[in-house]
Parts: structure tokens; sequence; C-alpha cells
């Protein structure tokens, strides 16, 4: 049984066949990939982990449903997958994680919790800033271990919400503490601490999703949609750019590769 699973920064195509051998793995989803996914590979399970929050329009909730209404299981989480699986989890799309929890429970509501800047295809889209959602993991962790009093840990958290999410790092998150008189001998002690004790929630998330997966292709069944799709003028437009007709023939405009890359 085929999955398609749509990955960047969170996490690589070596961890995704550690568990999903087979698994197509595509990179971060933009508008249109989905439903190009379903038409290319007929998946039964779809996994959407990246995707585009800038740069290509962001997956469509609507393309999700269409995956969902012709009997695709399609899982979230750690990013945009999460995010989306927050939206739609009441129409059957399964979030897994932490962060799909925070995201379902109202805990958190923006976007720029899980967004990160990363480099290009050719480097696996390596991320180049620390996401929101892997500070507040930390910090938790490092709370749990007495690493970080509170008080500390709660400074640390609201320096990284406040400053703009392509330059949230370690390294800018300690200096502007510091800058900010904390104590010298506790940041010195969790900086020590932070090579072992990071926690990549995105990435714990996403092996989660994966494990999910696995299990949803091993019971052999169909997604059973609840709802029915509705076709609309704005659903046919977006199949018309996606080089397939609404019949699911193949169009003359194949746009996976420049869709995916922009």
């Amino acid at each position: 049984m085929t999955a398609c699973v749509f990955i960047g920064p969170t996490i690589g195509r070596e961890a995704v066949a550690e568990i999903l051998a087979n698994a197509v793995c595509l990179p971060p989803a933009a508008q249109g990939d989905v439903y190009r996914a379903v038409e290319k590979y007929n998946p039964k399970a779809i996994g959407i982990v990246d995707g585009f929050f800038s740069g290509a329009p962001s997956v469509w909730h609507k393309e999700i449903l269409w995956a969902m209404h012709r009997g695709v299981h399609v899982f979230g989480s750690s990013s945009m997958g999460a995010l989306r699986a927050a939206e739609l989890h009441p129409f059957g799309m399964q979030g897994v994680g932490q962060i799909f929890e925070w995201f379902r429970d109202g805990v958190l509501e923006d976007d720029d919790e899980v967004a990160v800047v990363h480099g290009p295809t050719e480097l696996d889209y390596i991320a180049v800033s620390e996401p929101m959602v892997n500070i507040r993991a930390t910090l938790q962790q490092a709370g749990i271990e007495g690493v970080l009093p509170k008080s500390v840990q709660e400074t640390l958290q609201n320096l990284a919400k406040s400053q703009f999410f392509p330059q949230r790092s370690w390294h800018s998150l300690l200096e502007q503490a510091r800058l900010q008189t904390a104590d010298e001998t506790i940041l010195a002690a969790f900086e020590s601490w932070l090579p072992t004790g990071h926690v990549d929630q995105k990435q714990i998330d996403a092996m989660a999703m994966l494990n999910a997966m696995c299990e949803c292709l091993a019971r052999c069944t169909h997604f059973q949609a609840a709802f029915k799709f509705e076709r609309t003028y704005f659903w046919d437009e977006m199949v018309a750019r996606c080089g397939v007709q609404p019949d699911g023939t193949p169009g003359e405009n194949d746009l996976w590769q420049s869709a995916i890359l922009a």
C-alpha cells in the first residue's frame, strides 16, 4: 500500500524510510500538492509534516477534504500538518503529537509557533532558525529537570516569543537574556545543558505520525468520509492550475515541479 509524506526541515527521508520503507517522500506541501499526490500515486495514506507558509500558497483545506472523500487517510503533525489537522480533525484528518494537541486545544494559535527559515532543496531544507514550539518544549523540560527555575523559564519563553521567527535561535535568545541582566549562573548552566537536553518536539511528533500511518496501512481499510464533498468554481480553478482536468484526466500543463519548488 502506497503512502505519501510531505517533509522538509522537520525530518529527513532516512528517518521516514526506517518506519515507512515504501513511502513516497515529497517536499513541503504547497497548494495543489495533496491533490497532485492523490492523482499521481493513488496513496492509501498521506502524511503532512512540513508545508510552505510563504513563497507559495499554503496547502488548501479543500484538497485535504477531497483526498479524504476519495478514501485516503490524511495525517498531520509537527508544522503545517499540525495546523491543518487542528482545523480539520472534526472532518476526520488525523492529528498526531503534542504540537497538534496544543493547536487543537487552543493553547497555541499563532502560525509563527511552527515557522522556520530553511535552506534550499539541495540542502534538504535544513532549518536555520529555531521553531517556537521546540523552544517551549525545551524550556519545559529544563524546568522539569531543575535546570531552570520557573521565573527564568517564563522570561526566556517571553523573550523568544517577542522575536521575529526568522531571528529565533538559542544563541540570540541567550544573548538577549544576558542583556536584560538575567542570572548568569543559571543561563550558563542552561547553555551547558542544551546540547543534550534540547527537545526537538517537531521531530518527535513527526515520528509519532509515521508510526500512526504504519498502523493505519496495516489495517488495509479505506477512509470513510462522513461529509459530502462540494465542488465549487474555485475548486475547478485549482484543479485546472494543477494540470489535471476536473474529470481526473491529465491536463496540458503539469505544474508538479514548479509548484513544489516555488
